[in-house]
């Protein structure tokens, strides 16, 4: 059973200028372990596709089951109750709260989940080791690059063990290299087997999922799977003086 299934998925909104269809009966199935990348231009339908597959928002027509749950039946506490149990959000701006440390920033998931408090900082230091950041566990936003606040997102995002690991422009606030560092963490997750959907406009952030798909005008344009770019060879590249590389998709998925 696929961990995510849609079938004629849509959304409208009803507008003072009129009904706007963002998202037109769009039919697909991701499975769990996969690692996929959502693009298309602005006002494509992609952020939708994201909010409705996060449980942000509700569809206007069609069916989505989450890891066998029809999440169209689902009140809104129901829906709360999902997000927390199943997902995990990174978003490009971090949403980090500035006054406490990147431990409590982590631990926040878990105290809206009524974990115990040792439990919680277990957990939320556990997190942060395995993003490489045991050490500025006590240290605020402030004191953090933008790759490290992102990191303590990405620890905050996976400390509930979430199915599904949703990434919104994960790299955009951030330089190249500081990316290619992200976007090799996310390759490692989903070696572990995390299933990770990266919604981005960016072509070199693509090239680093096993599966590309492109929405347009709310359609789903084309669905393809793809060799991914190694984020970790392209790293040690850089460290032996290479260019970073272009930023052409592969040829399958243009």
């Amino acid at each position: 059973m696929p961990l995510i299934e849609t079938r004629d998925l849509s959304r409208v909104y009803d507008l003072d200028s009129g009904r706007v269809t963002a998202l037109d009966r769009v039919s697909l199935a991701i499975e769990a372990g996969d690692l996929v990348a959502v693009m298309g231009p602005s006002g494509s339908g992609k952020s939708t596709f994201m909010n409705l597959i996060g449980c942000l928002d509700r569809p206007t027509g069609g069916h989505y089951m989450l890891d066998g749950v029809a999440v169209e039946t689902l009140s809104g506490d129901g829906l709360a109750a999902l997000r927390n149990r199943k997902l995990g959000f990174v978003f490009q701006q971090f949403n980090l709260l500035p006054r406490i440390d990147a431990c409590s920033n982590v631990e926040l998931p878990m105290v809206y989940a009524g974990v115990a408090k040792a439990e919680r900082k277990r957990r939320a230091l556990a997190a942060l080791s395995r993003v490489g950041l045991a050490e500025r566990a006590h240290h605020r936003p402030m004191q953090l690059s933008g790759g490290q606040q992102q990191r303590v997102a990405i620890a905050r995002a996976l400390v509930n063990e979430p199915r599904l690991l949703l990434a919104d422009e994960p790299t955009g606030a951030l330089d190249s290299r500081t990316a290619l560092e992200i976007l090799a963490l996310f390759q490692d997750l989903n070696r572990e087997g995390v299933t990770v959907v990266l919604v981005t406009h960016d072509a070199e952030v693509a090239r680093h999922a096993r599966r590309l798909i492109r929405f347009r005008d709310g359609h789903l344009l084309n669905d393809v799977r793809q060799e991914p770019a190694d984020a970790r060879a392209a790293l040690a590249a850089l460290d032996a003086g290479a260019s970073l590389p272009d930023t052409d998709l592969p040829e399958a998925a243009a």
